[in-house]
Order: structure tokens, then C-alpha cells, then sequence
């Protein structure tokens, strides 16, 4: 199987992302792998999941947590019901999410090992899918701290569930610890450290170092986009955080983030968001009181 490294970049108002979304029936032959951790929840579905070194059958609901840079994919044959469309609903994380000091702290000891075992795969079965998926059903309609306490709430109660079982075997090693993972993170970094300035090719190229067209082969190949549309996803979400923030106009976002000029920096962010940056930012207005 081919190897996608993907990088998600979280809404500037939200510390982690859950999602519901239909799953389309069908054969996956790629494995992916990212820096976030992933809770997945799949519903009304059978076929086969590839965790690490693990492969099985799996059949019904499934409930799986997931390590980062863990190479993952299901290959999804049938659907139980053929009346209900199959589901997923997937969370992507840090552990950190709500800081480092949160996990120094003694309370925190069980999450903790549950985050160590995810690096080869956790799957959970019986009364702790039926109670993971009440908590993610409300997760999907809470915001702000009501959706934070939930994310707690599930963290806790699958960092002490009795029906799990890790996936992979004791001998895999993650692919965060291989070569490959590394460049794809060294280029992560300096991108994330330099957007605001001007970024070549070519040094990002010499970072590994590779040519130019090698590295674009090597990018493309691993993450499923090119070094400019990466670039670009980087600078709209850091504009969209300082919109939110409502402490710098349109103008000042755009060269805060990267860019010199405004009518490419318009073009962008719709590309990337689907809307210009005032649409943008008119979506996350408060209605006026009546």
C-alpha cells in the first residue's frame, strides 16, 4: 500500500475537530498517517482495518483511537442495513490540547497510558462503543466548554475502559520514528516557523536536502498536495485566527500572514474556505439583540 502523510489544520476558534460524514463503500488503498491523534467511530459497515502491522475483519460499529503518524485504513465491503448509510465520526487532537500542565497532573495518570498505547492502535468494544458514541453525538452539536468537558469526559472514559485491546503488534515501530516521517516533519516546521516570509523552493528543497524536483515528487507523493498549496492552507488558517480575533481588519491579516498584496490574498482565502474573508468573518457575528 502507498504511503499519505496529511496535515489538518484546526478552525482558529477550536482546540480539536470531530466531524460525522457518510462513508463511501469501497476498497482503500492507501494508508495514512498524521500528527494528530484520531478517535474514529464507524457505524453500519464490514471489511478489513490496516493499523500499523495489524490487519483483521471487522464488522458493525468500531471504535478505534489512534496514534499519531500510525499508519491507518479500512477498506469498507458492505453496509448491515442497506436502509442506513454507513458513518464515521472522527476526532483529530493533540494530547496537549489543553496544555502540557494538564497532563503533569497526577489525575491525569490513566490518559497518559491510554495516550502510550494509542501509538500501536487501541480498539474498544461491548458498552464502551454505545457510551463513546452518546458522548460524540453531543460533542457534534456542543461548542466551547460544554464541547470540551465532553472531549474530557471521553478521553476519561476510554483511558479506564475494560474492553480494549491494542492492535499492533509489541515489535512495530511507528513511522514517527522512521526517516521518512522525519523529513515530512522538518519540512512541517519550517514552514510553520517561516510562512510570514518568503518561501522557495528551493529552501525548503535543501532542508532534507533534495533537489527541487525530487522534492516535489517527494511532497506530493507523501502528503497529497503540492508545496504551494501547503503554504497557502497555512497562511489562510493563521489570517482566519487573527480575523476571529477581531483585533485585526482584512488588510492586516492579509500581510500578517504572509502575503503582499490583497487581491491574492482574497483569492486564497476563498479557495481555501469557500468564502471571502469578510464572508468569513460576517459568519461568526453575533445577531443583534432585538
Amino acid at each position: 500500500m502507498q504511503y499519505i502523510y496529511e496535515n489538518f489544520t484546526f478552525p482558529p476558534d477550536q482546540s480539536f475537530t470531530i466531524r460525522s460524514e457518510i462513508l463511501e463503500i469501497k476498497k482503500y488503498a492507501t494508508l495514512r498517517a498524521h500528527i494528530n491523534f484520531e478517535i474514529a467511530l464507524l457505524e453500519n459497515c464490514s471489511g478489513k482495518r490496516f493499523i500499523g502491522d495489524h490487519i483483521e475483519d471487522f464488522e458493525g460499529t468500531e471504535l478505534v483511537l489512534l496514534g499519531n503518524y500510525l499508519p491507518h485504513c479500512w477498506q469498507y465491503y458492505t453496509t448491515l442495513d442497506p436502509m442506513i448509510p454507513p458513518q464515521a465520526t472522527i476526532i483529530h487532537f493533540f494530547p496537549d490540547f489543553l496544555g502540557q500542565q494538564l497532563l503533569e497532573k497526577p489525575e491525569a495518570r490513566q490518559i497518559n497510558y491510554l495516550f502510550e498505547r494509542a501509538a500501536k492502535g487501541v480498539s474498544f468494544s461491548g458498552y464502551t462503543i454505545q457510551n463513546a458514541k452518546l458522548i460524540m453525538q453531543q460533542m457534534l452539536f456542543s461548542t466551547g466548554m460544554a464541547r470540551v468537558a465532553l472531549m474530557l469526559n471521553l478521553l476519561d472514559m476510554l483511558a479506564n475502559a475494560d474492553q480494549a485491546r491494542v492492535l499492533s503488534s509489541p515489535y512495530y515501530n511507528s513511522v514517527s520514528s522512521s526517516g521518512e516521517a522525519q523529513k515530512i516533519n522538518k519540512v512541517f516546521d519550517y514552514i510553520f516557523r517561516n510562512f510570514r516570509e518568503e518561501i522557495s523552493l528551493k529552501s525548503v528543497a535543501d532542508i532534507l536536502p533534495m533537489s527541487p524536483a525530487a522534492f516535489c515528487r517527494f511532497f506530493k507523493a507523501r502528503t497529497n498536495r503540492t508545496l504551494i498549496d501547503f503554504v497557502k492552507e497555512v497562511r489562510v488558517g493563521h489570517a482566519a485566527k487573527l480575523l476571529l480575533e477581531k483585533k485585526h481588519n482584512v488588510t492586516e491579516a492579509c500581510y500578517m500572514s504572509g502575503y503582499n498584496n490583497i487581491s491574492n490574498f482574497n483569492k486564497h482565502f476563498k479557495e481555501v474556505k469557500g468564502l471571502s474573508p469578510r464572508d468569513f468573518m460576517r459568519q461568526y457575528e453575533m445577531p443583534e439583540s432585538r
